[in-house]
């Protein structure tokens, strides 16, 4: 049997299939279908599986990352989206937390008024109201919903959100209104808060919705499209999909909460880099994902992925109140365009060149000058080994761009312009890196690099320098490690609910129902998944903060069984004093505690690639010889420096093998480039380690 990992790129699709008996795996990549990236998705795996001889039907598993949710949120392209709300609260989604985005500015232009996820004349009001804790004050008006869900229709809405206000403590309001909009309006996408995120705060309580509604029905058709495509070349697996949480979810819980998606693709990366790591022996990673478009780096101490704050988990210019990895992502990639701007500077990105018409180099119309040229013009890239060789790069279009764009401007030779396009991405990606690791208090010199993408091992050697890393890790894949990450996920699903009480006056008992609630549900979510008891795993924490703060903290909760309520408000008083203490560097152990939400993470165990399974690919091997050798040049303290480089193939190097820089190492999916004062070595599984300092 087979388990696929398909990730969806701005420029490539890649494809890991790894067989669950033997441990075996293959890859394929492919060019983005960008006007339709499932169609490329499943003919990247229909084109495999032709290629390789594998019956559909020994797919037993298929997991997906994808951006779509993400770019509909970013380009503004989502649906025509309505607001039903309670009478009084029409404004929230204009109003938010009245913040501005820039304090001293005099041009006060509000992201989220300028590109509204529901406009004013389609925000809608009913008489409702709740109070705490859930009681009814006013009747649902069921006569209003009608009265509004009409007007929606005749505006050609494509979407309704439904948000009543204390809807997190009672939602028979909302449930009610959701049906009466369905019995309306059967072919609208409908969604409620309490459905998507049932906590208070309710501007990203209102946030949330909106932005799930927005993107709903076009997620929604793409993931319905690519399952009934799968399944028409007779591969019945389910569909599963990456959330942000960095947990695979169903196809059908996708389609209902497709917010969740909104870093699917990035996090595939992570999920990746941390399984590399941990492979090749090293817990505290970095993890640096290069496409063609963007760059995303995340933070893995321990090979545990960082949470961002609740508060703080946006996506461009809306707030989206879901569990989210903490991961940067910068418009910086080997299809980065270089240019000088109208004032004289020197720029590189975040404008791409995507798949189509590409990098000049490419020979598709392509005029401008990218960094996948600039690496070209510098002998870093061999033109005959891109892709494989399926792809012939034309050297000559790189330099005439290079020259015509950049050298014109800056006097500069070719060489000078490349490298110092790569030294400004490189700077763009180290600010990155350090956004998540040196600013959030940890020391990048105990935390190795794992860079992968098609560009990540280009940049890794320069990016290291920067920030005093001495170990760099490169997949045995570089291009797919994204899709790898993918099947290195469970499923994973959380529910949450809001108590609002103090540690000190907890009623354990009540506390204890609530959670078993929560369990309950998410149990069954799961075992409807498939999965059997012993493959359930349902872990407990609450949303804590000192009396009086605004923001919270996720704290581990403390197994109460036999625990009197002094001694569970001290240990959950102290597991929160760590947290703060970890979080800000300093705790109050004087002030109270308040218990704002309860939340259960459940998770069902897959079919996952394991670092064992590794091991059965790679023989071993001591000595290797370089395939070519040939001028490139680098950028070392300052100067420009024109050495003698020897190239090799990734699939000669065998564990035990060692390389001294510098050094070009060229595959299907990547190139390495290991500077000079830098050696690689090979490890058992494959691994290519990068170290600081010649070898010895």
């Amino acid at each position: 049997m087979y388990t696929v990992g398909i990730d969806v790129g701005g420029t490539h699709t890649d494809l890991v299939l790894l067989d669950t008996k033997t441990g075996q795996i293959q890859v394929h990549k492919t060019p983005t279908t960008v006007e339709d990236p499932s169609k490329g998705a499943v003919l990247t795996l229909i084109e495999h599986i032709k290629r390789t001889g594998i019956s559909p039907n020994d797919i037993s598993y298929l997991m997906h990352g994808t951006t779509i949710a993400t770019n509909i949120a970013l380009e503004h392209g989502g649906a025509k989206t309505g607001l039903i709300t309670t009478e009084g609260f029409r404004d929230i989604l204009h109003m938010a937390r009245h913040k501005r985005p820039q304090t001293f500015s005099l041009q006060l232009d509000l992201p989220w008024q300028k590109f509204p996820l529901v406009p004013r004349r389609w925000r809608h009001t009913v008489p409702e109201r709740m109070a705490p804790p859930g009681i009814v004050l006013k009747a649902l008006d069921e006569e209003a919903v009608r009265s509004a869900t009409n007007i929606l229709i005749a505006e050609g809405v494509e979407a309704i959100a439904i948000c009543f206000i204390h809807s997190y403590l009672n939602p028979d309001h909302e449930s009610r209104a959701k049906k009466i909009v369905q019995e309306m309006a059967p072919n609208i996408f409908v969604t409620t808060s309490y459905e998507v995120t049932p906590q208070y705060r309710e501007y990203e309580r209102f946030s949330t919705t909106a932005l799930n509604a927005y993107v709903g029905p076009k997620t929604s058709k793409y993931l319905g499209t690519m399952s009934e495509s799968l399944k028409t070349n007779g591969i019945k697996a389910d569909l599963h999909l990456m959330q942000s949480s960095g947990g695979a979810t169903t196809l059908q819980s996708a389609q209902l909460n497709p917010v969740n998606l909104l870093m699917s693709g990035p996090v595939g990366g992570l999920m990746g880099g941390i399984f590399i790591g941990k492979s090749a022996g090293f817990e505290n990673v970095i993890t640096l994902d290069v496409g063609g478009t963007s760059a995303d780096i995340g933070v893995a101490p321990k090979g545990e992925i960082l949470y961002k704050h609740i508060l703080d988990t946006r996506l461009g210019d809306y707030h989206a109140m879901v569990p989210m990895a903490e991961m940067d992502a910068i418009g910086a990639g080997g299809g980065s365009i270089a240019y000088v701007d109208s004032g004289g500077q020197f720029q590189v990105g975040p404008r791409s060149a995507g798949a189509n018409p590409g990098p000049a180099a490419y020979g598709k119309g392509g005029s401008e000058p990218t960094a996948t040229d600039c690496m070209l013009a510098m002998g870093w890239i061999d033109p005959d080994t891109f892709l494989g060789g399926r792809l012939t790069l034309q050297k000559k279009l790189a330099i005439t761009s290079i020259e015509k764009h950049l050298c014109r401007s800056l006097n500069m030779s070719t060489e000078e312009a490349a490298a110092g396009a790569i030294h400004i991405l490189t700077h763009s990606m180290t600010r990155a890196c350090e956004l998540n690791s040196i600013r959030r208090g940890f020391d990048v010199r105990d935390f190795a690099l794992v860079a992968f993408g098609g560009a990540g091992p280009l940049f890794a050697c320069a990016i290291a320098n920067e920030l005093s890393i001495s170990t760099i890790v490169i997949p045995p894949n570089p291009g797919l490690t994204s899709a790898l990450g993918l099947l290195a996920s469970d499923v994973v699903y959380e529910k949450s609910k809001t108590v609002m009480i103090d540690a000190n006056e907890t009623n354990i008992d009540s506390l204890q129902i609530a959670y078993t609630e929560l369990e309950a549900v998410l149990f069954t979510m799961l075992k409807e998944d498939g999965f059997k008891k012993k493959e359930i795993h349902l872990e407990r924490a609450a949303d804590c903060r000192y009396e009086g703060q605004g923001y919270e903290l996720v704290t581990p909760y403390p197994d109460t069984n036999g625990v009197s309520k002094k001694e569970f408000a001290k240990i959950l008083s102290n597991n929160f004093h760590d947290q703060h203490e970890k979080q800000y560097g300093k705790s109050f152990a004087e002030k109270n505690i308040q218990i704002v939400n309860i939340r259960v993470r459940g998770r069902g165990e897959t079919a996952k690639v394991k670092v064992s399974n590794l091991k059965k690919i790679y023989k071993t091997k001591n000595q290797v010889n370089p395939r070519s050798s040939g001028e490139a040049y680098f950028l070392i303290n300052g100067k420009l420096l024109c050495l003698e480089t020897p190239r090799y193939y990734r699939k000669d190097l065998l564990p035990g093998n060692h390389i001294t820089g510098p050094a070009v190492i060229d595959q299907m999916d990547s190139t390495t480039v290991i500077l000079p004062n830098w050696n690689a070595s090979i490890d058992k599984l494959g691994n290519i380690i990068i170290s600081k300092g010649a070898l010895n």
